[in-house]
């Protein structure tokens, strides 16, 4: 443990910021960044996230962009509100990951590709909505039930 956080919790925090900053910047669904990246290069990039993390998050990005060509799927990245940052989101997956992980007894990255390719990515990364803001046991009871509840 490094401060007050478990590193690899820490580190997956770091590898969800960077999903949702890549999709804004390309305007995609956060599940077509994660499938793009693939889960050899996500766990990758997990185990080299505190290097990546003292870089310049545009300069990684675009790189990740160009490297596994990201395109586009036109996903609005507007909203009515202000928008959450991408380490408010980051750390909204991230606690969702950690759940799945501990529940269904898996690896993060593994997690990470169930969170992001489930029906409860789509409502989170809908900024009029306000599911972003809700308990991170609510957001994974509703991920279990496969529903909103």
């Amino acid at each position: 443990m490094i401060g007050r956080e478990i590193k690899e919790h820490n580190d997956l925090f770091f590898v969800c910021s960077l999903i949702d900053y890549i999709a804004r910047k390309v305007k995609s669904h956060r599940s077509t960044v994660a499938n793009s990246i693939g889960k050899e290069e996500l766990n990758r990039i997990f185990k080299l996230a505190d290097v990546y993390h003292s870089e310049n998050i545009d300069k990684i990005s675009d790189e990740f962009i160009e490297k596994f060509a990201i395109s586009s799927d036109n996903f609005p990245t507007e909203s009515k509100y202000t928008l959450p940052s991408h380490w408010d989101i980051g750390k909204v997956y991230k606690r969702l990951i950690i759940n799945i992980a501990e529940h269904e007894q898996i690896d993060f990255i593994s997690a990470l590709i169930k969170a992001y390719n489930s029906f409860i990515s789509e409502k989170i990364e809908n900024f009029n909505s306000s599911l972003y803001y809700e308990n991170p046991s609510y957001i994974f009871a509703c991920y279990q039930e496969n529903k909103m509840l």
